[in-house]
């Protein structure tokens, strides 16, 4: 399966310009489908992976209530139970297809494919290169793999743009406008002599992207180097949610309050200011000594509903009621993450979206469905 040629990168390697005219669409635009992982990593989760795998059966209950999903697993018993768990759903609930594809861990948001449009609706998957987020967890090699698999079997042409970027870093509004992670982003462990100006022309292409707002440090815990998904997202283009840290003591009130200094001071790809809206942060989550990166921003639009993470502790109820005013079109779905969060992720870090395409084509998702 091959990108028509106007579409193509002019090597793999960066080296060259590419010939691209992608727009990656909104989470919150309709979907063919997530890509999920059935757990299976012991060394993520130490001590706490079947619980990890009951929050994670929970979460993949609430995606397939609103859409199709499809789940990677990587042997017969993770087979047995995502398709036990697929029986026990109502009639009404999207499909679950269970794939086997061997993966070194499960974070679909930033070892599966960047989805885009092209410019005749078609879709494409864009395949950045992984590497453990700048070498931190060897082996990788499967989940570098993963995207270009993930990709021909949703029936998608991939292309590989040479550069190392993870989905959590990067957060679009559909129309134009990229927030990005610039510690992880412009890393010369990631990207050697790439610079700002020349990532930015060319997430233009792949991306769509005519403006992009860089963000700094992301939350304590984050293993990533700093990932937007916990920060700030798109609620609509031009409006942003932000999590805010207002104890000067603890260790995210610079990184959130630096967050929202730049989103307050940015403009978008139409010229105009954002609209802010603050979430707050739970109370400090922690595995022993460990401070984990709960944010209750790593929410995940499924279908009409919102999933989102929660905590067990008092902050909860506040951010759910700042997203229920934010998407009161949406059902706000709760899904308890106190153990995913010390696997350092949660709804947002273990799903990819598929959108659907806005054309008739090959493979599933097209606007003929």
């Amino acid at each position: 399966m091959t990108l028509p040629r106007e579409f193509r990168a002019a090597d793999s390697d960066g080296g060259a310009s590419e010939i691209l005219n992608f727009r990656m669409p909104a989470e919150w635009e309709p979907h063919a489908a997530t890509w999920l992982g059935w757990p299976h990593a012991e060394e993520t989760w130490p001590g706490c992976l079947e619980r990890a795998r009951a929050e994670f059966a929970a979460l993949l209950r609430a995606v397939a209530l609103n859409e199709p999903a499809d789940v990677l697993v990587q042997d017969a018993a993770a087979e047995r139970r995502v398709r036990a768990l697929a029986a026990e759903l109502p009639a009404a609930a999207g499909p679950v297809r269970v794939h086997r594809l061997a993966t070194d861990d499960v974070w679909l948001r930033d070892i599966g494919p960047t989805f885009v449009h092209a410019a005749g609706g078609e879709r494409a998957a864009i395949d950045w290169t992984f590497n453990a987020w700048a070498g931190k967890y060897p082996p990788w090699e499967r989940d570098d793999a993963a995207a270009a698999e993930i990709a021909r079997r949703a029936g998608v042409p991939s292309i590989r743009p040479g550069l190392t970027l993870e989905g959590g870093a990067l957060e679009v509004d559909g129309a134009g406008t990229l927030l990005l992670a610039e510690p992880t982003a412009l890393d010369p462990r990631r990207n050697p002599g790439v610079g700002r100006a020349q990532l930015e022309a060319r997430l233009d292409g792949l991306l769509g992207v005519s403006r992009v707002i860089w963000l700094g440090e992301g939350i304590a815990g984050d293993d990533t180097d700093g990932h937007v998904d916990d920060v700030a997202r798109f609620v609509a283009p031009g409006r942003v949610v932000c999590a805010r840290e207002r104890r000067s003591g603890d260790p995210n009130f610079e990184p959130t309050r630096e967050a929202w200094r730049r989103l307050s001071r940015a403009r978008d790809a139409r010229g105009g200011r954002l609209e802010l809206a603050e979430l707050p942060l739970p109370e400090p989550q922690s595995a022993g000594p460990e401070r984990l990166p709960a944010s209750y921003a790593n929410f995940y639009f499924a279908g009409r509903a919102l999933l989102v993470p929660v905590f067990g502790c008092p902050q909860d109820e506040a951010a759910l009621k700042v997203l229920e005013q934010l998407f009161p079109e949406r059902e706000i779905l709760p899904l308890v993450s106190r153990t995913l969060v010390r696997g350092l992720g949660g709804p947002h870090c273990l799903t990819q979206q598929e959108p659907r395409a806005s054309v008739p084509g090959p493979g599933r998702g097209s606007g003929s469905d």
